[in-house]
């Protein structure tokens, strides 16, 4: 079976509805401009945009990939491909309905993941392919370590005690 446009569309429409749904279509950007945040971390207003033009060239990649001979290579770009989408679509359920910083960078970072097996499954057998996922593993590589300090710095309400959140909420 051939991997058709319909079906990068419909992986493009499930998994931004999943996400969308879980936290508003544009995310909660006043949670994520109340969080401490290091110097280099996107704008808020910068996510969207981004994510669309990720999203746009992650599934150039995988309608090349999917559709190209088989192979174990073929088959690895596919699973970690599946990870990743399962990944994108959960994220705005952890770090925006949960406000958890800790699980939106351990999200995050499984999602960089995902890209680099991504990347190293297709690096040398289909460029066009690669150059459309590079964009992906730049923006989470950055996104990764600003996820860091964002983790670190704030109150995550999953992973911290009573006492511990009566004493970060006392001046």
């Amino acid at each position: 079976m051939r991997f058709r446009v319909w079906h990068a569309v419909a992986i493009f429409i499930v998994t931004n509805l999943a996400s969308g749904l879980a936290a508003g279509l544009q995310g909660d950007a006043a949670f994520y401009n109340s969080l401490k945040q290091p110097s280099f971390a996107p704008p808020a207003w910068l996510f969207p945009p981004m994510w669309l033009f990720l999203n746009i060239t992650s599934l150039i990649a995988l309608t090349r990939v999917a559709n190209s001979s088989r192979g174990t290579r073929r088959t690895t770009f596919l699973i970690a491909e599946t990870c990743f989408w399962v990944l994108f679509a959960s994220f705005a359920l952890l770090f925006f309905v949960l406000q958890s910083p800790v699980l939106g960078l351990v999200n995050t970072a499984l999602s960089l993941v995902a890209t680099v097996v991504s990347v190293l499954a297709i690096g040398r057998s289909d460029l066009c392919a690669t150059l459309c996922m590079l964009p992906r593993l730049a923006w989470l590589t950055l996104a990764t370590a600003a996820g860091m300090p964002l983790a670190v710095n704030n109150l995550d309400p999953l992973f911290s005690s009573s006492s511990t959140t009566r004493q970060a909420s006392v001046p």
